[in-house]
């Protein structure tokens, strides 16, 4: 079975960056004792401190699925209502 991989991008805004850093870090220790995630990791943008990324490969696009209806994405979304402008998510599979 192919693994996948995420891609997400997340905008604070410019305001609440210190908010949303803060949630997104809550996030990578429960993410990663979940099933299936081989790769969690939160990087930020050097010339935009309100960009954040996660890069994510998981052994299932099924175990992916049940990560994003957890409660802690949940906890997440609440948390930070109003606070991130902009949020894009790709799917991607490697090929070489």
């Amino acid at each position: 079975m192919t693994k996948l991989t995420i891609v997400a991008n997340i905008h604070a805004t410019p305001d609440q960056i210190d908010l949303v850093k803060a949630e997104l870090v809550k996030l990578v220790p429960t993410t990663r004792a979940e099933a299936g995630c081989i790769q969690y990791d939160l990087h930020r943008d050097d010339d935009d401190p309100a960009h954040f990324m996660f890069y994510e490969t998981w052994e299932t696009r099924a175990l992916w699925q049940t990560h994003m209806n957890a409660p802690h994405l949940t906890a997440f979304m609440e948390a930070t209502n109003g606070a991130v402008a902009e949020f894009t998510l790709n799917e991607m599979t490697v090929i070489a």
